[in-house]
């Protein structure tokens, strides 16, 4: 099932997502379906934080040149960084340099804390996409990551929510502008999806609509004023961002 959160006429709806139209879903019975052309996308969960994964793709490890962590290595992006499919990631002046970061998102379906690994399917509400942006910069200029990962519209998400998809092995890329920059298969995760949702819920509670970010693979680069930034995961679809200065 394909889940897709948009606002119409004021309104903020959730509908299922069948053959380029909006359908009702669950007791949201709006008027009629429509086209996904008519509405605004927004992000497809409501989220009190997103806990993301460094350095988890084998081929992202071997191009920054360090071992392969033993444990996930996790840190933090607010909520307020949150953007939706088509909205504009905005290049902060403090920042010289800002990357794109192609991940694929697991989003948490009911409060989670000390989820087994065996369990963890049944704590998974469904998958999307997101580019964890970078202020590159500061993130070697801080030597800890919460500034550049923090900024706001530093964390699209979308364009919506798959629930019934087998992440073990999917194809994920980015574009830049049409050209593709990060090519890579969530098969070369190092931790995947139910360890992170394991190792994850033994430190914190994940509630319903959290993010896990599960890492980003080689290929990483800067983003300019203007360009057009595409995350592409087989079985999901595309995130598509512009991107502009403050």
């Amino acid at each position: 099932m394909i889940l897709a959160r948009f606002i119409i006429n004021g309104r903020v709806h959730r509908g299922q997502v069948e053959g380029g139209m909006l359908q009702p879903y669950g007791s949201d019975n709006f008027e009629r379906p429509y086209a996904i052309e008519e509405v605004r996308l927004l992000p497809p969960c409501e989220l009190t934080k997103i806990v993301a994964v460094g350095l988890n793709y084998r081929d992202h490890a071997e191009e920054m040149k360090v071992p392969l962590p033993e444990e996930p290595l996790l840190f933090m992006k607010p909520a307020s960084s949150v953007i939706a499919h088509h909205e504009a990631i905005v290049l902060p002046p403090q920042s010289a340099r800002v990357d794109y970061e192609a991940e694929l998102a697991v989003v948490i379906g009911k409060t989670a804390k000390n989820v087994s690994r065996s369990e963890a399917a049944e704590f998974i509400w469904g998958y999307t996409c997101l580019n964890d942006v970078t202020a590159r910069d500061l993130q070697s200029k801080d030597g800890q990551w919460t500034r550049a990962k923090g900024f706001d519209t530093f964390c699209p998400l979308g364009p919506w929510l798959v629930t019934d998809l087998d992440p073990s092995d999917l194809a994920i890329g980015l574009y830049l502008n049409g050209d593709p920059k990060q090519q890579s298969r969530t098969s070369n995760l190092i931790f995947d999806c139910a360890q992170l949702v394991e190792f994850i819920s033994g430190i914190m509670t994940l509630l319903p609509g959290d993010v896990i970010a599960t890492g980003t693979s080689s290929g990483i680069g800067p983003m300019q004023e203007g360009d057009e930034v595409e995350v592409r995961i087989d079985g999901i679809g595309s995130l598509i961002n512009k991107v502009v200065k403050r």
